[in-house]
């Protein structure tokens, strides 16, 4: 999806779209259906007054006729009974319907947007996707409801005036007509003006929605920096172009309509004129130019509701381009249609010859290849850059390589289901995500598998429950929004406690231990190494205290596998991994020249 697509403005109406547009209205055709229905006799009943009105004037008045004039009180009263009762319909039904189709649609994006890969997201700012799932969804319910389906009930209305306008006399009818051209060319200026003025405001709600987000997000950073008053400045500025971007739409609105009333009173004047004169003359009844009045006033009417018509549906013309646009992105990493298992499932990972780049033309991993055996406990460490995390994205299929593959037990992971793949991993990550909810449930992450037992084994076997228990509900205690309330090393003890409770096959820890205190790292120590048995670990630590009894280490330099093997091999070999032990536990002054010649950077 193009960076700049908040701009997009397409068609005024675009077939294409309006066709991907209907399967959301075919569920609920009963519904709409009898919303036509009923605004459509709203619409009969709104043509009946007027004429009633000639029929008092020409005939029972002159006749002194009480009882036709009573009776035609009484159809007054029936019709705006009536009339009530359909607009209530027709506004329930639509309005439901509107709920109900948006919906199905957001459950529909949302759930495209759960299967796209990270890159989609490296690529697309959250706010733009919120404005997708929150206002352009809600622009389409406008159109989908008192948009598309109100348009019938305005068309019946201006056929309808006329027809009746005619059928009554031809020749005032003409007169009442002959503004119309004055009409069009107000209609066309505003839609020509209105159309640009809605793009402004779609690009800068969008871009408001995009700097909140991120603004909001990193508070800290932002409060940490001083950069109060810059970003104060620049939403100020981002703020006053929506606004100036409204007002400028605010004055297109200000215009059109009193032109059309003024184009409405000069059509009533034309027909005093000349329909008094006829009137005179015993050319025109007197309830028919009372009549031709009253359906003046309402002929203008339809005309200006279709024109704001006309903005919903520009609108949503561009909303539904930008919606389809992202329901249009091929969702890269998914599930072959036939997926593979392999033979026997003992959980061997290899890497043969893999190399990826996230930027094309700057590979971040150089034909790396290394295998896991089923039971091994490895870790991987390297400079900052060296490709150490990409490893564990492209294992659990975040991303795809580029070259080489990944497999497990001898099957290529691309034509592994990507749920079974994923199934088979437990991750302990350097910045863990909490979700707003209790302890327990950021435990168990809605896996109603794991009970509260398992969930309080769990964080007794981390150490957790130290922490845990001092809190006012223990695991029931509320976390807040990036679980705020609770130190990194407390999220930390909690991603343990959720790897250990998912008890996966693979354990894999991408420094984890980097925002434990020495004293809560000692401890988790032993729970690790229950964790660890009996499944195969893959560990990236910066902390190389924390990996000196693995099976093998594998050291990364610039994207290549440098490096392998048990931590005292590695030190005989007096190499990266040797300068990076030295740099930890030595004098950095005795090691900083050679380690940078290396071309190996301190994180």
């Amino acid at each position: 999806m193009a960076s700049h697509d908040d701009e997009i403005i397409g068609k005024a109406y675009d077939a294409r779209l309006m066709r991907r547009l209907l399967p959301y209205l075919l569920p609920y055709w009963r519904e709409i259906s009898f919303a036509v229905a009923a605004i459509i006799g709203h619409s009969m009943f709104q043509l009946a007054p007027p004429y009633l009105v000639k029929i008092v004037i020409d005939e029972y008045i002159p006749a002194g006729n009480a009882a036709g004039i009573a009776t035609i009180a009484g159809l007054f009263g029936i019709i705006l009974v009536g009339s009530f009762v359909l607009q209530y319909f027709e506004t329930w039904t639509l309005q439901m319907t509107g709920q109900r189709i948006m919906y199905d649609m957001r459950m529909q994006v949302y759930a495209h947007l759960q299967r796209l890969d990270q890159r989609f997201y490296d690529r697309n700012p959250v706010g733009r996707l919120m404005t997708r799932v929150t206002s352009d969804v809600d622009v389409l319910n406008d159109l989908l409801t008192t948009g598309f389906v109100s348009v019938f009930g305005d068309v019946f209305t201006l056929i309808g005036i006329m027809v009746v306008l005619s059928m009554m006399d031809w020749r005032l009818a003409l007169v009442a007509f002959s503004v119309l051209p004055f009409t069009v060319l107000i209609t066309q200026w505003f839609r020509r003006n209105v159309r640009e003025s809605y793009r402004s405001v779609r690009t800068w709600i969008a871009r408001i929605n995009a700097f909140l987000q991120e603004r909001i997000t990193g508070t800290g950073t932002v409060q940490l920096f001083r950069r109060e008053t810059k970003d104060f400045a620049r939403f100020q500025e981002i703020d006053g172009r929506h606004r100036d971007a409204n007002v400028e739409s605010v004055f297109y609105y200000a215009v059109f309509y009193p032109a059309i009333e003024l184009v409405s009173a000069l059509a009533a004047s034309l027909i005093i004129w000349f329909g008094g004169r006829w009137v005179m003359q015993d050319l025109v009844t007197l309830g028919s130019l009372v009549a031709f009045l009253q359906y003046s006033q309402r002929f203008f009417r339809p005309i200006s509701d279709l024109s704001e018509k006309f903005n919903t549906l520009q609108a949503a013309m561009a909303s539904s381009e930008r919606i389809f646009g992202l329901l249009d992105t091929p969702v890269a990493i998914r599930s072959p249609e036939r997926p593979a298992l392999p033979a026997v499932q003992r959980g061997r990972i290899a890497f043969e010859n893999v190399t990826f780049a996230y930027v094309e033309g700057e590979p971040v991993l150089r034909g790396v290849s290394f295998v896991v055996e089923p039971g091994e406990r490895i870790a991987i460490v390297g400079a900052t850059g060296s490709g150490k995390t990409t490893i564990i994205n492209l294992l659990l299929r975040f991303y795809d390589v580029q070259q080489g593959r990944i497999t497990v037990d001898g099957v290529d992971i691309r034509e592994m289901n990507v749920d079974t793949l994923r199934g088979l991993f437990g991750l302990v990550l350097q910045d863990v995500h909490l979700f707003s909810g209790t302890i327990a449930s950021n435990v168990r992450l809605g896996h109603e598998g794991i009970s509260d037992a398992d969930v309080q084994a769990a964080v007794r076997a981390v150490h957790a429950d130290g922490f845990i228990d001092r809190l006012p509900a223990g695991l029931d205690t509320p976390v807040a929004e990036r679980g705020a309330t609770l130190s990194v090393g407390q999220k930390q003890l909690l991603s343990f406690a959720r790897a250990l409770a998912f008890n996966r096959r693979v354990l894999i820890l991408d420094e984890a231990t980097s925002s434990v205190d020495t004293e809560t790292e000692m401890l988790i120590r032993d729970a690790l190494r229950v964790l660890m048995h009996g499944r195969t670990t893959i560990a990236i630590a910066h902390r190389l205290s924390t990996i000196q009894d693995m099976n093998r280490i594998l050291v990364l330099h610039k994207g290549q596998l440098r490096e392998m093997g048990s931590h005292q091999e590695l030190l005989a070999l007096r190499g990266i991994y040797h300068r990076l032990y030295r740099l930890q536990f030595k004098d950095p002054g005795t090691v900083a020249q050679p380690f940078r010649a290396a071309g190996v950077v301190q994180r």
